[in-house]
């Protein structure tokens, strides 16, 4: 799963990025690698496989990741092919959620592009750019399907009628995650791969003073705005980030605390897209390794079984499962089972965030 960072120039995106990379590549339980200069790969944060890495004194211990793409060249006039442009575009087309790094924070030497500090200016310029480029794109495929809406067939008078209200809204300047949909027209939305469909977390980068005071002026205005749009926001400070990710993990304890953070802001940025995507987490542990595997929530058992391997999906034949809480609180996966707290379940079963799991599979 993708998160692009997105953001106007010098309002800290750079140097969110840079932490979040060092903080990849500092981690023991999942180093970084870089795939391309401008990606990289974060360990999303779960307590739980520390403690079951205890219980099982496991060798290896691997935490589900999310992929964080570096995505520059916006300026004004993107849409149209300026700067970076299309690309720039194409890079966003990529990912599942943008994060939006917004500058809050005030700086004489630090050069505004626009010469002040306004984050719903700056949030327009860029929300406006992906909206400029989905009416394109809208239009070209309305002029598709209402040639086939001569047919008659259902499916492209529903396809017409909701590319002409995404046009419209868009027309509007609105993006269509704020679009009201039923989940048939959610699904058709997937398929066209728009811009603003995509779900945003703001991030608030405010300055070293502000880490610990009320809200200034300026996260105020991006929280209300967010709250608008029902898009997540959270308050950062890119410069501490940095900072943090360069130190020891115990330093980096010992930063945090100082700051009065109970978690750095890399961890809740992580942690907020995980949640965004609708992901969840479901554990296997054993005295090789425990490890955190990504499912959508509402994955049924023989799918997420397919994460770990192909066969164990094709050859599924129950899941033995046992709640993280059961299983730490019984001290292990055998005192569980003698106190009936592993249950045997089939190939309806929805697998739920913390289920330590074992697959029975037959091929």
């Amino acid at each position: 799963m993708k998160l692009g960072v997105v953001g106007l120039p010098n309002v800290g995106k750079s140097t969110l990025f840079n932490a979040i990379t060092n903080a990849g590549a500092e981690c023991a339980n999942y180093p970084f690698c870089t795939i391309e200069p401008n990606v990289g790969v974060v360990p999303v944060p779960d307590e739980r496989l520390e403690v079951l890495g205890k219980l099982y004194d496991t060798k290896k211990i691997t935490h589900a990741v999310l992929e964080f793409v570096d995505i520059a060249g916006l300026v004004k006039g993107a849409s149209a092919g300026e700067g970076l442009g299309n690309k720039f575009l194409s890079h966003i087309r990529e990912v599942d959620a943008i994060v939006h790094v917004v500058r809050c924070f005030e700086d004489e030497n630090v050069t505004h592009v626009e010469s002040s500090v306004d984050p719903l200016r700056d949030i327009e310029t860029i929300n406006l750019e992906l909206v400029f480029s989905d009416m394109d794109s809208v239009k070209k495929r309305l002029d598709k399907a209402e040639k086939y809406v001569k047919t008659g067939e259902k499916k492209y008078l529903e396809e017409a009628e909701l590319l002409r209200r995404m046009d419209a809204h868009l027309a509007e300047g609105k993006p269509v995650r704020t679009l009201s949909m039923n989940e048939k027209e959610k699904e058709m939305c997937d398929s066209f791969f728009l811009l603003t469909s995509k779900p945003v977390i703001y991030c608030a980068n405010i300055s070293e003073n502000d880490i610990g005071k009320p809200q200034n002026k300026h996260v105020l205005a991006v929280k209300n705005f967010a709250d608008s749009e029902k898009a997540g926001v959270i308050e950062i400070c890119a410069k501490v980030e940095a900072e943090l990710s360069e130190l020891a993990p115990e330093d980096k304890l010992m930063f945090t605390e100082e700051l009065g953070l109970t978690e750095s802001g890399l961890d809740r940025i992580v942690s907020a897209g995980y949640k965004l995507l609708g992901l969840i987490s479901y554990l296997t542990a054993g005295e090789k390794e425990c490890r955190a595997w990504t499912i959508t929530e509402g994955t049924k058992a023989p799918q997420a079984a397919g994460k770990i391997h192909t066969d164990f999906e094709r050859g599924f034949i129950r899941a033995e499962v046992v709640t993280y809480e059961d299983l730490v609180a019984l001290g292990g996966y055998n005192q569980a089972k003698e106190k009936g707290k592993v249950r045997s379940e089939g190939k309806d079963y929805v697998v739920k965030d913390g289920d330590v799991v074992l697959f029975r599979f037959n091929v």
